[in-house]
């Protein structure tokens, strides 16, 4: 569905505003003008929930400009992942600033603010609460449970000291560990410490932050909560809209009759039930969206032209379609971030070296290591032999005419062939010991690029990143990360 989606493929158009392009950002913005926001509620929320953090003079512009009807936002967010988790957080954020500079270069009479939305109100602890760190696990361990980012931060400071045992005391390693104390020893809870930190990495780029868990902010969805909990108003339009992608696709999220939890400070507990009205009208601020909802109050309170997500985040989006138009609310454009594979000149170095491109270590390990052994040993290629050999069977079978025969003898060719093929493996493995030294190095660097077989950026935290190169990391992916652009990006931070 999403490579369909990134192709841009028209059947996909009835689930979407608009594809991701920079010239269908005008009519985007024409719809979203049209959209009545409450931009004085919005900015004296956000002016209120920074107010105790030190913002750039950019950041402090752009809660400005979001009182004038020709700003509009460009939005992405996350879970309150503990030190931002696995590299990806970072890049999503890295996408959402690019493409709000690429939007001020195109459309030069609009004002265009990135914000960051705190996904503060999710109780996933066990998806939050650790990070690999050079290969070791970091962990916060707490019996909380309940919203995560109302959850307050003992212990954490002991993961801090486990980091800083690790990093060491170059001054950027000290940067971080000053960035992490501001932030998680300062605050009552994490959804404080995350706005804190994120404010720290990325506050000089203007990014805002905002946090959804507040009453101001519900208030304004307090129609949309009285209609999904007490009349279901929402369950079957979503439902028909995953019905009808699923006969193609599989459709991302479960819709249910009733799509909010209540909030106490412990406990987020499903609604199944209707609740009083007076209640929803008076206290909101209890009442939290589930995965289908979350984006209908996003665009109910922000100017907002563009979501920047994830894969499976755009794919839930899609069910979305004709809730927002049965609210006459616009959609916004579903960009996909970026993905990064993080390399240096040396590990480039080895690689050329080796006679492969980075590429090559997309495959599976037994596929590089005999792409390798292929370009650097004599010709072991058996499949013109293969293919022979299938000559000369096929040329007995034309003249067989019992299908007993023909039966015998494609059993006889089945076993010559896996013959051929497992021969084919005895001699790869033979030159493999020839190869020990260069097999050892392909080991080494698949396993930097795809730790645990796995993507780096959903394995790896920044810190390794930001410990050689500081700030100049950001800088860079910011520089390069262009969402509008769905190549998998290979970058060299020394370059």
């Amino acid at each position: 569905m999403i490579l369909d989606y990134l192709n841009q493929n028209k059947d996909l158009g009835e689930y979407i505003s608009h594809f991701p392009n920079e010239e269908n950002f005008i009519h985007q913005i024409n719809s979203k003008s049209a959209n009545n926001i409450d931009r004085s509620l919005l900015y004296n929320v956000i002016k209120a929930q920074n107010n105790n953090i030190s913002l750039s003079e950019i950041s402090d512009k752009n809660i400005e400009l979001l009182k004038y009807k020709n700003t509009f936002t460009v939005t992405t967010g996350h879970q309150l992942c503990l030190f931002t988790g696995p590299l990806y957080f970072i890049y999503k954020i890295a996408s959402t600033i690019n493409l709000v500079d690429r939007l001020r270069t195109k459309y030069l009479q609009y004002n265009f603010v990135p914000i960051f939305w705190l996904a503060s109100e999710d109780h996933d602890f066990k998806e939050i609460n650790s990070i690999n760190l050079f290969n070791q696990k970091i962990d916060w361990d707490s019996d909380q449970s309940g919203a995560v980012g109302r959850m307050i931060l003992e212990g954490v400071n002991s993961s801090i000291e486990q980091i800083q045992n690790i990093l060491g005391d170059s001054d950027n390693a000290q940067r971080l560990i000053n960035i992490f104390n501001k932030a998680y020893n300062k605050n009552n809870n994490l959804s404080q410490a995350t706005r804190v930190l994120i404010n720290e990495l990325f506050g000089t780029y203007g990014l805002l932050i905002i946090d959804g868990d507040d009453v101001l902010l519900k208030q304004q969805i307090s129609d949309v909560i009285e209609n999904d909990i007490n009349q279901g108003r929402f369950y079957n339009i979503i439902k028909k809209s995953s019905e009808k992608i699923a006969i193609k696709y599989n459709a991302q999220a479960y819709v249910r009759p009733i799509n909010f939890f209540k909030l106490s400070n412990d406990k987020r507990i499903r609604i199944t039930d209707k609740e009083d009205v007076d209640s929803i009208i008076k206290n909101p601020q209890i009442y939290s969206p589930n995965v289908l909802l979350r984006p209908i109050y996003q665009e109910m309170i922000l100017p907002n032209i563009a979501y920047i997500g994830g894969g499976s985040e755009i794919s839930y989006w899609f069910q979305l379609r004709d809730t927002f138009n049965d609210l006459l609310l616009p959609m916004p454009i579903l960009v996909m971030r970026n993905s990064v594979v993080l390399l240096d000149s040396k590990k480039l170095k080895k690689i050329k070296n080796l006679g492969l491109d980075v590429s090559d270590f997309f495959l599976e390990i037994n596929k590089l290591n005999k792409k390798y052994i292929l370009k650097n040993s004599y010709q072991i290629d058996l499949s013109k032999e293969e293919a022979s050999m299938k000559e000369v069977f096929q040329s007995i079978k034309d003249k067989l005419e019992d299908p007993s025969l023909i039966s015998s003898l494609n059993a006889i060719e089945k076993k010559n062939l896996y013959a051929i093929s497992t021969f084919e493996n005895k001699i790869i493995k033979n030159l493999k010991s020839k190869h020990d030294t260069q097999i050892n190095q392909i080991l080494k660097i698949k396993n930097d690029l795809f730790p645990n077989n796995e993507l780096q950026e959903r394995h790896d935290n920044f810190m390794p990143q930001y410990l050689k190169y500081g700030d100049n990391f950001i800088k860079k992916l910011i520089f390069h990360l262009n969402p509008l652009d769905t190549n998998f990006v290979i970058l060299d931070l020394e370059n």
